[in-house]
């Protein structure tokens, strides 16, 4: 949708005198700064809008699962607010400070503001030359770029998010990302990398590389990556014995999603400061004992879109602190032993499965005041159990009755 410019005071309103005189301007020169005005509050008000985006990595909520949909889906940590805060400065003034003072040195095609640069939808096949030294914020989205070179981002040393998303890059040399010493947003998704790129910065937090052709993790990928705290490397065909031992090494990771992948089972060499795990579409066929020990941390795993068929006793023990479980979509035919003693447990996805028996017990402590939270969802639809068949006390820890979800089953 194309964002409406505000109202703004007619330019022959502009007083350029001490005495309060009035200059009108030429209707040559009044029709150009219109059309500059337009333009520069257009670009502005279109990177804000995508700026906003949110992502909160350590939190639980009911988010549904990672798609990314624009440039910017989550906001830069810390320096966003001084960045958004000088764009929403720029477009409630004067419109003519909006432009920034080295414009000629935009690259040819792309769209530069205070420290953005968009290249996006260019139909480039390199990166281009000229980028200002003090962006923070590169988008080369949808263009045709097939290798990136040494030197293709030297002098980018303020460089804070880098956007390669849909192209179709395959060949990364280990030393492009050595100047880029600030940068801690990379999207490198919907590409053909077969690997994940050597020597990325130390500095970097947010890696998303899904959507590529990545079969192997080697020992070691992550190395030196200490400030790293969300990778999202869905959608790559990779399997349970392309992690290597030691893939994950020295990773403090929160949140980590493998997701439309060719797993069988839960990788048990991940690392063990996860707060957010998701594996859904997979191929997973069974959670075993000690399958999820590691992850005494985790908030909120998604296993939805599996083949699991066994959740064996006492496994979900290992998560006491779980907030939320999807197991939506799975071939499950009773309600996973152990959830009554999860006294934080407030969301479980068990809908389209094949459970036929919800026992009294099966969600809710024997005992008054075990549970900490009480559950605000818990999905039962699209499976053969008869709902009127379900005793009310089952659901005695449930915040809100329309927090429960059952429905017509359909063979």
């Amino acid at each position: 949708m194309t964002p409406t410019a505000p109202n703004r005071a007619p330019l022959s309103s502009f007083s350029s005198t001490a005495s309060g005189s009035v200059e009108i301007l030429q209707p040559k020169l009044r029709s150009v700064c219109v059309s500059l005005c337009i333009s520069a509050m257009f670009s502005c008000r279109s990177f804000l809008l995508l700026l906003l985006n949110v992502c909160s990595l350590t939190a639980p909520s009911l988010a549904l699962p990672f798609e990314q949909r624009g440039f910017w889906d989550f906001a830069m940590d810390g320096e966003v607010g001084d960045l958004a805060t000088v764009m929403m400065r720029d477009e409630e003034g004067s419109a003519v400070e909006e432009l920034p003072p080295d414009v000629s040195l935009c690259p040819f095609g792309c769209h530069c503001q205070v420290n953005v640069v968009q290249c996006s939808d260019l139909n480039l096949i390199v990166v281009p030359k000229e980028i200002p030294r003090d962006t923070k914020l590169l988008d080369l989205q949808n263009n045709r770029i097939t290798e990136l070179k040494e030197n293709d981002f030297k002098g980018l040393s303020n460089l804070y998010a880098l956007s390669l998303v849909n192209n179709k890059i395959s060949k990364v040399h280990p030393r492009t990302f050595a100047p880029l010493l600030h940068l801690k947003k990379l999207y490198f998704s919907r590409n053909l990398l077969t690997v994940v790129p050597m020597n990325l910065p130390p500095s970097l937090v947010e890696l998303r590389i899904h959507d590529n052709r990545i079969k192997k993790v080697a020992e070691g990928t992550f190395s030196g990556l200490g400030s790293m705290n969300c990778i999202e490397m869905g959608g790559n065909p990779i399997q349970n014995s392309g992690f290597e031992p030691g893939a994950f090494k020295g990773l403090k990771l929160n949140y980590l999603r493998v997701s439309e992948s060719k797993l069988t089972g839960i990788p048990k060499d991940l690392p063990d400061s996860l707060h957010e795990l998701h594996l859904d579409n997979n191929q997973i066929q069974a959670i075993e004992l000690e399958d999820l020990s590691r992850y005494k941390h985790l908030y909120r795993l998604g296993l939805g879109f599996n083949h699991i068929r066994m959740i064996e006793n006492g496994s979900l023990s290992y998560v006491p602190n779980l907030r939320e479980l999807h197991l939506e979509n799975n071939r499950l035919t009773r309600i996973p032993m152990g959830l009554p003693d999860m006294k934080y447990l407030q969301v479980v996805y068990l809908h389209s499965n094949n459970i036929s028996r919800v026992d009294v017990n099966a969600f809710c402590p024997r005992g008054f005041g075990m549970k900490r939270s009480f559950y605000n969802g818990i999905s039962l639809y699209g499976n053969p159990v008869n709902y009127w068949e379900v005793q009310p006390a089952t659901f005695r820890c449930v915040g809100d009755r329309l927090a429960i979800q059952f429905g017509n089953y359909k063979k």
